[in-house]
Protein backbone atom coordinates (compact mmCIF):
# COMPACT_ATOMS: atom_id res chain seq x y z
CA UNK A 1 0.00 0.00 0.00
CA UNK A 2 1.23 3.50 -0.85
CA UNK A 3 2.17 5.85 1.94
CA UNK A 4 -0.38 8.91 1.70
CA UNK A 5 2.56 11.61 2.25
CA UNK A 6 4.54 10.36 -0.23
CA UNK A 7 1.99 9.84 -2.79
CA UNK A 8 0.47 13.29 -2.20
CA UNK A 9 3.56 14.88 -2.58
CA UNK A 10 4.62 12.94 -6.11
CA UNK A 11 1.00 13.93 -7.09
CA UNK A 12 0.56 17.48 -6.23
CA UNK A 13 1.54 20.34 -7.95
CA UNK A 14 5.05 21.27 -8.36
CA UNK A 15 4.70 24.41 -6.68
CA UNK A 16 2.44 26.87 -4.93
CA UNK A 17 0.29 28.13 -7.14
CA UNK A 18 -2.51 30.75 -6.61
CA UNK A 19 -6.35 29.93 -7.69
CA UNK A 20 -8.61 32.72 -8.59
CA UNK A 21 -11.42 30.31 -9.59
CA UNK A 22 -12.56 26.94 -8.87
CA UNK A 23 -15.09 24.30 -9.73
CA UNK A 24 -16.28 21.09 -7.57
CA UNK A 25 -18.03 17.82 -9.88
CA UNK A 26 -19.31 15.48 -7.63
CA UNK A 27 -22.36 14.08 -6.03
CA UNK A 28 -23.40 14.42 -2.46
CA UNK A 29 -19.58 13.68 -1.16
CA UNK A 30 -18.89 16.91 -3.01
CA UNK A 31 -22.23 18.37 -2.01
CA UNK A 32 -21.38 18.55 1.23
CA UNK A 33 -23.75 16.12 2.64
CA UNK A 34 -24.11 16.10 6.65
CA UNK A 35 -21.80 18.81 6.96
CA UNK A 36 -23.16 22.20 9.33
CA UNK A 37 -26.18 23.45 7.23
CA UNK A 38 -25.69 26.89 6.01
CA UNK A 39 -28.37 30.17 6.50
CA UNK A 40 -29.48 29.46 2.88
CA UNK A 41 -30.07 25.75 3.90
CA UNK A 42 -27.37 23.86 1.96
CA UNK A 43 -25.14 22.11 3.66
CA UNK A 44 -21.55 23.54 4.01
CA UNK A 45 -19.08 20.54 2.69
CA UNK A 46 -15.35 20.23 2.42
CA UNK A 47 -15.72 21.96 -1.02
CA UNK A 48 -16.93 24.99 0.29
CA UNK A 49 -14.28 25.10 3.00
CA UNK A 50 -11.45 24.89 0.58
CA UNK A 51 -13.00 27.34 -1.28
CA UNK A 52 -13.05 29.72 1.81
CA UNK A 53 -9.34 29.37 2.28
CA UNK A 54 -8.59 29.95 -1.20
CA UNK A 55 -10.44 32.72 -1.68
CA UNK A 56 -8.50 34.09 1.08
CA UNK A 57 -5.57 34.23 -0.70
CA UNK A 58 -6.71 36.73 -2.99
CA UNK A 59 -7.72 40.22 -3.01
CA UNK A 60 -10.98 41.62 -2.68
CA UNK A 61 -13.77 39.47 -4.44
CA UNK A 62 -11.42 38.24 -6.84
CA UNK A 63 -12.32 34.30 -5.93
CA UNK A 64 -15.15 32.58 -7.67
CA UNK A 65 -16.30 29.58 -7.16
CA UNK A 66 -18.89 27.40 -8.46
CA UNK A 67 -20.21 23.68 -7.17
CA UNK A 68 -22.16 21.45 -9.86
CA UNK A 69 -22.42 18.46 -7.38
CA UNK A 70 -25.89 17.11 -6.82
CA UNK A 71 -26.23 14.12 -4.67
CA UNK A 72 -27.24 10.46 -6.36
CA UNK A 73 -25.38 11.38 -9.12
CA UNK A 74 -23.77 8.52 -11.00
CA UNK A 75 -20.55 9.39 -13.10
CA UNK A 76 -22.18 9.32 -16.19
CA UNK A 77 -24.57 11.62 -14.66
CA UNK A 78 -21.60 13.69 -13.62
CA UNK A 79 -19.86 13.42 -17.19
CA UNK A 80 -23.13 13.95 -18.98
CA UNK A 81 -24.68 16.93 -17.08
CA UNK A 82 -21.92 18.79 -15.07
CA UNK A 83 -18.79 17.98 -17.53
CA UNK A 84 -19.90 20.78 -20.23
CA UNK A 85 -20.70 23.42 -17.59
CA UNK A 86 -16.92 23.14 -15.98
CA UNK A 87 -15.19 22.91 -18.67
CA UNK A 88 -17.25 26.15 -20.23
CA UNK A 89 -16.70 28.08 -16.77
CA UNK A 90 -12.32 27.16 -17.23
CA UNK A 91 -11.94 27.60 -13.63
CA UNK A 92 -8.22 27.37 -12.68
CA UNK A 93 -8.39 24.50 -10.51
CA UNK A 94 -11.29 21.88 -10.78
CA UNK A 95 -12.10 18.97 -7.83
CA UNK A 96 -13.63 16.14 -9.45
CA UNK A 97 -14.95 13.07 -7.21
CA UNK A 98 -17.93 10.46 -8.65
CA UNK A 99 -18.08 6.46 -8.98
CA UNK A 100 -18.90 5.06 -5.65
CA UNK A 101 -22.44 5.45 -6.39
CA UNK A 102 -21.97 3.06 -9.15
CA UNK A 103 -19.67 0.98 -7.15
CA UNK A 104 -22.56 0.54 -4.42
CA UNK A 105 -25.10 -0.47 -7.01
CA UNK A 106 -24.95 -4.32 -7.72
CA UNK A 107 -23.60 -5.35 -11.30
CA UNK A 108 -21.52 -2.09 -11.51
CA UNK A 109 -19.60 -2.16 -15.08
CA UNK A 110 -16.67 -0.77 -13.51
CA UNK A 111 -15.05 -0.79 -16.70
CA UNK A 112 -17.51 2.12 -17.73
CA UNK A 113 -17.14 3.86 -14.34
CA UNK A 114 -13.10 4.11 -15.21
CA UNK A 115 -13.51 5.10 -19.23
CA UNK A 116 -16.08 7.78 -18.04
CA UNK A 117 -13.80 9.19 -15.06
CA UNK A 118 -10.50 9.60 -16.82
CA UNK A 119 -12.44 10.88 -20.19
CA UNK A 120 -13.94 13.84 -17.86
CA UNK A 121 -10.01 14.32 -16.19
CA UNK A 122 -9.03 14.67 -19.87
CA UNK A 123 -11.51 17.02 -20.51
CA UNK A 124 -11.11 19.34 -17.55
CA UNK A 125 -7.03 19.11 -18.05
CA UNK A 126 -7.28 20.15 -21.69
CA UNK A 127 -8.83 23.45 -20.32
CA UNK A 128 -5.54 23.86 -18.40
CA UNK A 129 -6.59 23.35 -14.84
CA UNK A 130 -5.28 21.82 -12.16
CA UNK A 131 -7.42 18.61 -11.10
CA UNK A 132 -7.73 16.87 -8.33
CA UNK A 133 -9.03 13.55 -7.48
CA UNK A 134 -9.83 11.58 -5.01
CA UNK A 135 -9.59 7.35 -3.68
CA UNK A 136 -12.25 6.08 -1.54
CA UNK A 137 -12.25 5.41 1.80
CA UNK A 138 -11.69 1.61 2.77
CA UNK A 139 -15.37 0.67 3.77
CA UNK A 140 -14.23 -2.75 4.95
CA UNK A 141 -12.65 -0.81 8.18
CA UNK A 142 -15.98 0.26 9.41
CA UNK A 143 -18.50 -1.68 7.87
CA UNK A 144 -19.74 -4.80 8.40
CA UNK A 145 -21.20 -5.99 4.88
CA UNK A 146 -18.71 -4.16 2.46
CA UNK A 147 -16.41 -6.48 1.58
CA UNK A 148 -18.04 -6.70 -1.79
CA UNK A 149 -16.94 -3.87 -2.85
CA UNK A 150 -13.75 -3.79 -1.96
CA UNK A 151 -12.41 -5.14 -5.46
CA UNK A 152 -13.88 -2.35 -7.44
CA UNK A 153 -12.47 0.65 -4.80
CA UNK A 154 -9.08 -1.06 -5.03
CA UNK A 155 -9.39 -1.21 -8.80
CA UNK A 156 -10.84 2.63 -9.16
CA UNK A 157 -7.87 3.49 -6.45
CA UNK A 158 -5.16 2.18 -8.89
CA UNK A 159 -7.02 3.96 -11.62
CA UNK A 160 -6.99 7.06 -10.00
CA UNK A 161 -3.46 6.54 -9.39
CA UNK A 162 -2.54 6.19 -12.74
CA UNK A 163 -4.22 9.48 -13.52
CA UNK A 164 -2.39 10.95 -10.82
CA UNK A 165 0.93 10.55 -12.98
CA UNK A 166 -0.35 14.09 -14.90
CA UNK A 167 1.82 16.24 -13.07
CA UNK A 168 -1.50 18.11 -13.30
CA UNK A 169 -3.46 16.26 -11.46
CA UNK A 170 -3.16 15.97 -7.47
CA UNK A 171 -4.65 12.89 -5.70
CA UNK A 172 -6.46 12.92 -2.39
CA UNK A 173 -5.98 9.64 -1.29
CA UNK A 174 -8.52 8.81 1.59
CA UNK A 175 -8.40 4.93 1.64
CA UNK A 176 -5.20 4.84 3.05
CA UNK A 177 -5.86 7.30 6.05
CA UNK A 178 -6.70 4.68 8.75
CA UNK A 179 -8.71 7.72 10.68
CA UNK A 180 -11.21 7.61 8.03
CA UNK A 181 -12.19 3.93 10.02
CA UNK A 182 -13.66 6.24 13.29
CA UNK A 183 -17.34 6.58 12.86
CA UNK A 184 -17.21 9.78 14.26
CA UNK A 185 -15.91 11.12 10.96
CA UNK A 186 -19.21 9.99 9.29
CA UNK A 187 -23.21 10.86 9.72
CA UNK A 188 -25.63 8.98 11.13
CA UNK A 189 -26.23 7.38 7.53
CA UNK A 190 -22.70 6.35 7.74
CA UNK A 191 -22.55 6.72 4.05
CA UNK A 192 -21.98 10.72 4.61
CA UNK A 193 -19.28 12.41 6.34
CA UNK A 194 -19.96 14.29 9.63
CA UNK A 195 -18.41 18.00 10.17
CA UNK A 196 -15.27 16.88 11.19
CA UNK A 197 -14.68 14.27 8.32
CA UNK A 198 -15.81 17.44 5.87
CA UNK A 199 -12.96 19.56 7.85
CA UNK A 200 -10.32 16.84 7.87
CA UNK A 201 -11.08 16.35 3.55
CA UNK A 202 -10.54 19.72 3.13
CA UNK A 203 -7.08 20.00 4.55
CA UNK A 204 -6.23 17.01 2.74
CA UNK A 205 -7.19 18.92 -0.71
CA UNK A 206 -5.21 21.68 0.68
CA UNK A 207 -2.45 19.93 1.26
CA UNK A 208 -2.07 18.47 -1.86
CA UNK A 209 -2.64 21.88 -3.56
CA UNK A 210 0.79 22.82 -1.37
CA UNK A 211 -0.57 24.56 1.56
CA UNK A 212 0.89 24.91 4.42
CA UNK A 213 -0.61 22.19 7.19
CA UNK A 214 -2.88 23.65 9.92
CA UNK A 215 -3.58 20.41 11.21
CA UNK A 216 -2.80 16.74 10.73
CA UNK A 217 -5.59 15.40 9.05
CA UNK A 218 -4.79 11.77 8.89
CA UNK A 219 -4.15 12.02 12.77
CA UNK A 220 -6.91 10.01 14.64
CA UNK A 221 -9.36 11.62 17.07
CA UNK A 222 -8.87 11.70 20.98
CA UNK A 223 -9.93 7.86 22.30
CA UNK A 224 -13.35 7.20 23.34
CA UNK A 225 -15.20 4.74 25.19
CA UNK A 226 -16.82 2.08 22.90
CA UNK A 227 -20.77 1.61 23.03
CA UNK A 228 -21.74 -1.31 24.72
CA UNK A 229 -23.55 -3.76 23.03
CA UNK A 230 -27.35 -2.84 23.48
CA UNK A 231 -26.19 0.65 22.48
CA UNK A 232 -24.81 -0.60 19.35
CA UNK A 233 -27.83 -2.64 18.76
CA UNK A 234 -29.96 -0.45 19.30
CA UNK A 235 -27.78 2.40 16.78
CA UNK A 236 -27.80 -0.74 14.24
CA UNK A 237 -31.76 -1.07 14.29
CA UNK A 238 -31.75 2.73 14.25
CA UNK A 239 -29.89 2.79 10.85
CA UNK A 240 -32.08 0.43 9.23
CA UNK A 241 -34.96 1.92 9.83
CA UNK A 242 -34.08 5.20 9.69
CA UNK A 243 -31.33 5.24 6.53
CA UNK A 244 -31.07 1.50 5.05
CA UNK A 245 -34.07 1.16 4.17
CA UNK A 246 -35.03 4.38 2.32
CA UNK A 247 -31.76 3.70 0.62
CA UNK A 248 -33.22 0.45 -0.56
CA UNK A 249 -36.01 1.77 -1.42
CA UNK A 250 -34.99 4.21 -3.89
CA UNK A 251 -32.85 1.55 -5.45
CA UNK A 252 -35.70 -0.59 -6.39
CA UNK A 253 -38.12 2.06 -7.70
CA UNK A 254 -35.25 3.60 -9.49
CA UNK A 255 -35.52 6.96 -7.99
CA UNK A 256 -32.81 9.04 -6.62
CA UNK A 257 -32.20 11.59 -3.60
CA UNK A 258 -30.53 14.27 -6.27
CA UNK A 259 -33.90 13.81 -8.53
CA UNK A 260 -34.88 17.47 -9.60
CA UNK A 261 -32.44 18.98 -7.34
CA UNK A 262 -30.23 21.57 -8.83
CA UNK A 263 -26.44 22.39 -8.53
CA UNK A 264 -25.79 23.56 -5.50
CA UNK A 265 -23.90 26.76 -6.92
CA UNK A 266 -24.17 26.51 -10.31
CA UNK A 267 -22.21 30.08 -11.46
CA UNK A 268 -18.97 31.19 -11.00
CA UNK A 269 -19.29 33.73 -8.77
CA UNK A 270 -17.45 35.90 -6.59
CA UNK A 271 -16.60 33.86 -3.01
CA UNK A 272 -16.20 35.40 0.13
CA UNK A 273 -12.57 34.08 1.94
CA UNK A 274 -12.71 32.39 4.93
Amino acid sequence: MENTAENSARTAPTRYTGYASYVALGDSFTEGMCDDVLPDGQFRGWADRVAGRLAAEQPGDGFRYANLAVRGKLIGQIHDEQLAPAVAMGAELVTLAGGLNDVLRPRCDIARVEELLGRSATALRATGATVVLFTSTDPTRRMAGSARLLPAILRMKAFVHELGQDPGVAVVDLFSAPCFDDRRLWADDRLHLSPEGHRRVAEAVLEALGRPAGFDWRAPLPAAAPPSRGEKLAADARWVRTHLGPWIGRRLTGRSSGDGRPPKRPALAPYPGA
